[in-house]
């Protein structure tokens, strides 16, 4: 019999992991042996989330945030710290819901700000907090960024632009932190059917099916799993990129 002890498992911070992609993420990583931190903002969609890992046999912590707000995130910081620290973090939380339709000159400026606020400065603020954990651990972010921001698409100029933004920082936080072994990367996903896109016109979805070169709707699924990789030691020699998952709609 093996006196050796089985190692603890990593601690993983998703953020907006209530739904959607998040909870598609957080379910992955969960399903493989991982500590889950659930960020989330909203208090229902935050336990409606850790009851379906949890029935998923996942073990999940669950730690409501504003990631615009820093007394919140610092609570964020010092829950994960008690549970070991964090190993990785993965920056999804983002205003998505209904930001589209009208051209950048009719965008209202709260509007504008407001989206910026909280997929670019959010990111900031939650790697900039959990920072001493993850160097502590050599550990990873992955920041979720859109093919919106490669393709330019019309009508969202302000999420466009945020996402856009972190794909930038995310090269910028790259450089910063390779002299501590903390890897940073993004991930582009395409128009993706979750609770967040569902006011996005039919129109739309046509025209990602049709010009994606494998052309079938895009699941979270189809992400967590490129997000669980960038996480691993599997990526341990990348970082700064940019991953587009998107169907082959966008093509560097």
């Amino acid at each position: 019999m093996s006196t050796h002890s089985s190692p603890e498992p990593r601690t993983y911070v998703v953020t907006g992991a209530g739904r959607g992609l998040g909870l598609a993420v957080a379910e992955h990583l969960g399903r493989a042996g991982a500590h889950v931190v659930v960020a989330e903002l909203r208090a229902e969609i935050a336990a409606r989330g850790v009851e379906h890992l949890s029935a998923a046999g996942v073990r999940v912590t669950r730690v409501d945030t504003d990631v615009t707000d820093p007394g919140s995130v610092a609570t964020l910081a010092a829950a994960v710290a008690d549970l070991g620290g964090a190993h990785g973090l993965v920056n999804n939380a983002a205003l998505a819901d209904g930001v589209g339709g009208l051209p950048f000159w009719q965008i209202p400026d709260e509007a504008f700000s407001r989206v910026l606020d909280v997929n670019v400065r959010g990111t900031w603020l939650v790697s900039a907090a959990l920072y001493d954990q993850l160097a502590g651990h050599r550990g990873a972010i992955v920041n979720l960024a859109s093919d919106a921001a490669l393709y330019g698409s019309p009508r969202l100029a302000h999420y466009v632009a945020s996402k856009g933004a972190v794909i930038a920082l995310t090269r910028g936080m790259a450089r910063d932190a390779g002299p501590d072994g903390v890897r940073v990367n993004a991930v582009a996903p395409g128009l993706t059917r979750v609770e967040a896109t569902e006011s996005v016109p039919a129109e739309r979805y046509a025209l990602y099916r049709e010009h994606r070169a494998l052309p079938i709707d895009q699941t979270p699924g189809d992400v967590a799993g490129v997000v669980a990789f960038l996480l691993s030691e599997d990526a341990r020699y990348v970082t700064g990129q940019t991953v587009v998952v998107d169907g082959g709609f966008v093509m560097a």
